[in-house]
């Protein structure tokens, strides 16, 4: 085992015994985080016993345990993984040179300006899934969603950790907004606009943790190359717990089209909505949403940002360290799509400046892997319709494409073509009413709600019929 203190008031391995002062400011910050989860996380169960895993360890074995604890007795911890004797910045202009240890002065605020805006998506999320306890379709995703709920309280202390620990009365400050911010709300909302959005089905659960949880991957991953070691550190270990999330999503739709499909072969023609099942319309309704939202959190295709934070060494590209290209990105250029005089066109791009767009070219490739294996449930059972991705495009509120409208097929369409048809493209109210219809909870041990398949496997090694919950 590394060197984790588990007995402290807050876990930890960044050895906080040895620096008051944070200890005492993480503390005084601690019980707000208390009542922060007790007014915004889950409504529900939170007197209950969930069978959840809780970080022990970074170590590649043994990281975590799994046993019944109640949500507001959980040992939310700051784990940094392991540091890599040697680590050189991997990227940018100083590639080469020994890792900052610190904060360099010049990349302050930029610095905290990222930490910051990933920090502010971690209790979002928790928010916006707050009320879909209530309708759980199994007690084993009644235990998921507290799982994912749990690590991204986990992953906000993660990060106000690097705010308090490098950025002094300025970090304290930050921490506490993080915890006045409020997803949706009209005067103190979240700062990325996807986490204001309701999530109030699980049809959209799922679609969240596939696509939203998706992007925080690659996110993380791409801070991980960081030349600021503690960030890359501390990202490192973040995306341990992060890809739970992400199976919870791909999973989680995989078993809503499994079911579907099962519908479909059993009842040739019927409409599902007369069989209680989710009609593959909705489904696609749900992809073209929270897809398109999440492409949005990459930011603009192209973007002086991002040139420098690469050549500052602090952001890099999906895992930088193992590519084989040159590592400054210099005198490369990128194709990307723009608008000029109403039709779109490529425009060669300085590399550097197209590195959200290379970040979300692997986000979207992975993207479509998961739908290759959904359309595969539907390709079983002979239905004839798939499942797509609509293009990059479509229902963008920033970058290139933000000021325009396009349809699923990426073609430029009016203002007035674009709101016409919403209703083909999006949930409208009447889904949503569907849906409310058809997800009661369910939350027998071995039972699940007719909408959804049951999973191929259990949690930890445990049947489906597990006891995840203590009702």
């Amino acid at each position: 085992m590394s060197d984790v203190d588990l007995l402290d008031k807050i876990p930890n391995n960044v050895d906080l015994k040895s620096d008051r002062k944070l200890k005492r400011a993480l503390e005084r910050w601690q019980p707000d985080f208390i009542d922060w989860w007790q007014q915004s996380g889950p409504a529900e169960y939170q007197d209950k016993d969930i069978y959840l895993r809780t970080a022990i360890d970074v170590d590649a074995e043994g990281w975590a345990q799994f046993g019944y604890t109640k949500m507001p007795d959980y040992r939310w911890g700051i784990f940094l993984a392991t540091e890599v004797p040697g680590r050189v910045i991997p990227f940018g202009d100083q590639a080469g040179q020994p890792v900052y240890r610190d904060v360099p002065g010049e990349y302050r605020n930029v610095l905290r300006r990222i930490i910051v805006n990933q920090a502010d998506t971690e209790p979002a999320s928790v928010e916006q899934q707050r009320r879909l306890s209530a309708t759980a379709p199994s007690l084993l995703d009644l235990r998921n969603l507290f799982q994912v709920n749990v690590e991204e309280g986990r992953h906000l202390w993660a990060m106000v950790y690097l705010l308090q620990r490098f950025f002094g009365k300025d970090g304290r400050e930050e921490a506490d907004e993080l915890l006045r911010r409020r997803a949706g709300d009209a005067d103190c909302p979240r700062i990325l606009n996807a986490f204001n959005n309701p999530c109030p089905d699980w049809l959209s659960f799922f679609s969240f943790t596939m696509f939203m949880d998706r992007d925080g991957k690659f996110q993380l991953a791409a801070l991980a190359e960081s030349g600021f070691d503690p960030l890359a550190r501390t990202c490192r270990f973040m995306l341990t717990e992060e890809a739970h999330h992400l199976s919870v999503g791909e999973v989680g739709m995989a078993r809503i089209v499994r079911r579907s499909a099962e519908l479909m072969a059993e009842h040739p023609g019927r409409d599902l909505r007369e069989l209680g099942g989710i009609p593959l319309e909705l489904i696609q309704k749900s992809i073209n949403y929270w897809f398109s939202y999440s492409l949005d959190l990459f930011g603009g295709e192209i973007s002086s940002n991002a040139a420098d934070y690469f050549a500052a060494g602090l952001k890099g590209r999906f895992k930088e360290e193992q590519k084989e290209t040159e590592h400054g990105a210099l005198n490369q250029v990128k194709r990307i799509r723009v608008i000029e005089d109403g039709r779109l066109v490529d425009r060669e791009v300085p590399l550097r400046n197209a590195m959200n767009e290379c970040l979300r070219d692997c986000y979207i490739e992975d993207c479509e892997r998961a739908l290759r294996g959904w359309n595969r449930e539907l390709e079983k059972a002979g239905a004839e319709v798939r499942l797509r991705l609509p293009e990059r495009t479509f229902h963008r509120h920033l970058g290139e494409y933000g000021h325009a409208h396009f349809n699923p097929d990426g073609e430029l369409i009016s203002d007035i073509d674009f709101h016409r048809r919403q209703d083909e493209w999006f949930l409208t109210d009447a889904d949503r009413r569907y849906l409310e219809s058809i997800m009661k909870p369910c939350l027998e041990p071995g039972k699940i709600a007719g909408w959804i398949a049951p999973p191929v496997k259990g949690v930890d090694g445990k049947p489906f019929d597990f006891e995840y919950v203590r009702i």
